[in-house]
């Protein structure tokens, strides 16, 4: 049995850029275990397996796998897949915008692909979370000693360290400027020794409001004791808590607002992801989060019958 598969890369409009997601569009059939088994072997971030549920033209399946386990929620598979099966012909797109659901083991998402001459060219789907947002945070010893990171470089005028939890919870700490992003180095000891294990984050999504970059307003990465001292993982997942962060804010006023975020940097896979949020005030924020993909490999795995 041969079974298609293609790989993506999300939020980037350029090969060798963004972050690398493989989707197979036609995975009925498919046990646990097969899937298990592919997403271990193509040992991406991420690899997403569409089955087919019932007769609808635009509704789909997706589950979700890392290599080592499946996961409930995941932004950046969201934007490989519908972009994927745009490409691909398993949804027909029908004008400049084509709207589909794609279901995830959270529930339903509602997803509009955006279409130049038939061909998919940004994706887009919409969430409404709630949040839980604590002003508890460690000291600004304790931060700048497991960031590695100087005192004076963390913000605490425009904004402020927050823990937000949109389900799971994350540490968001502000600094100035762009190059303290990039030059943040986690210290898994200095982290042990500060109150922050005791706010359950195991993640800190480290940003600043400014970047070299014309087409983004954000730059921002990820650390923590689980993630590997040189790596900058994708952070689509951290971007409803980042959303409800940035209204929580007496500067952010009431509105639709639109702002670009990016990760990485001109040499390591930079990905731009548009995260739009209506701020009304309200315990419930409703999101729109948006991105482009390129195919970067096709191809078929002959498995065993």
């Amino acid at each position: 049995m041969k079974i298609d598969y293609y790989i993506a890369d999300v939020f980037t409009t350029q090969l060798f850029n963004g972050a690398q997601i493989a989707v197979f569009p036609y995975a009925d059939g498919l046990s646990d275990a097969t899937m298990k088994l592919l997403a271990r072997e193509l040992n991406l971030s991420e690899t997403v397996f569409v089955f087919h549920p019932d007769a609808s033209d635009n509704t789909r399946k997706m589950r979700v796998f890392t290599p080592k386990k499946e996961v409930d929620f995941a932004g950046h598979p969201i934007i490989a897949t519908a972009y994927v099966l745009g490409l691909c012909g398993d949804i027909a797109l029908t004008g400049k915008i084509t709207d589909i659901v794609l279901q995830q083991n959270v529930g339903a998402i509602a997803v509009s692909i955006t279409a130049v001459d038939g061909k998919p060219s940004f994706v887009q789907f919409a969430r409404k979370v709630t949040s839980i947002i604590d002003r508890f945070a460690p000291t600004d010893d304790e931060l700048s000693s497991f960031l590695g990171i100087k005192q004076s470089e963390l913000d605490h005028k425009k904004y402020s360290p927050r823990l937000v939890s949109c389900g799971f919870p994350y540490l968001i700490v502000p600094v100035w400027n762009y190059d303290s992003v990039r030059h943040a180095k986690f210290n898994s000891a200095a982290w042990g020794q500060s109150i922050a294990p005791q706010t359950a984050a195991q993640e800190i999504l480290l940003f600043a409001p400014k970047t070299p970059f014309t087409d983004s307003d954000f730059n921002a990465r990820l650390l923590g004791p689980h993630i590997g001292l040189y790596e900058d993982p994708p952070i689509g997942s951290a971007m409803p808590a980042f959303a409800s962060y940035l209204c929580s804010f007496e500067q952010t006023q009431k509105g639709t607002h639109v702002y670009a975020v990016d990760r990485g940097d001109a040499e390591s896979r930079r990905s731009v992801i548009n995260l739009e949020m209506d701020n009304k005030g309200l315990e419930e924020l409703a999101l729109r989060v948006g991105g482009s993909a390129v195919l970067f490999a096709q191809g078929a795995i002959d498995l065993p019958d």
